[in-house]
């Protein structure tokens, strides 16, 4: 999946929830600057991250990555 798709998806999930980068940062154990880089489509995001993301947003590696 392109960085840049992949962004924007966790970015919609995230404010779906109601969470702010650092929040999400925070509880998925991941640095804001990775964070933010990550939904900016700048740094990919490794599989662990990407897993620990989704734990947080309470969806399935699955739904994160799907194409639209």
């Amino acid at each position: 999946m392109e960085n840049k798709q992949l962004a924007q998806r966790i970015r919609a999930f995230r404010k779906l929830k109601g969470l702010t980068q650092q929040e999400l940062a925070e509880r998925s154990g991941i640095s804001l600057a990775v964070l933010g880089a990550i939904e900016r489509g700048n740094r990919r995001a490794e599989e662990q991250m990407l897993t620990q993301i989704a734990d947080v947003l309470e969806i399935t590696l699955q739904e994160l990555k799907e194409r639209s």
